[in-house]
């Protein structure tokens, strides 16, 4: 997960005109019951996987960082999906030294973080498909 983080951060400090270089970071969606250690996402997760890319739709994203998992990858639009126990790692990678903890039943977690001398975060919670109607 620190290869994924160092990579990240290679990429998105780069020159950039006019605009500090910011990652969007979010959980992936509900995973299906069935499936073992690599479940595919169940039809919440999809409905959230639709939400997200409504949301982003427009962001300007141009990088995707996903773990090996299926409920990553299915997730993922152009940002990096991670997991509750390595979100905290990725966030902290990047420089901001909040403790970060997601619960396991909570898969709205939308982190940005705009890069520069001083990472700022921004967490914020998108919402469930049903609640977005």
């Amino acid at each position: 997960m620190k290869a994924l983080a160092l990579v990240v951060m290679l990429l998105v400090s780069g020159p950039i005109v006019s605009a500090q270089p910011v990652v969007v970071i979010v959980r992936h969606a509900e995973k299906a019951a069935n499936g073992g250690n690599d479940p595919d996402l169940s039809s919440a997760g999809h409905a959230r996987a639709e939400a997200l890319a409504r949301i982003l739709k427009d962001s300007g994203i141009t990088a995707i960082f996903t773990s090996e998992f299926k409920r990553t990858q299915e997730t993922a639009n152009a940002l990096v999906i991670g997991h509750d126990d390595t979100i905290p790692n990725i966030v902290n990678a990047l420089g901001i030294n909040s403790s970060i903890n997601i619960p396991d039943a909570d898969y709205s977690e939308l982190l940005i973080v705009i890069l520069g001398d001083k990472p700022q975060l921004f967490r914020l919670h998108y919402p469930d498909d049903e609640q977005s109607r």
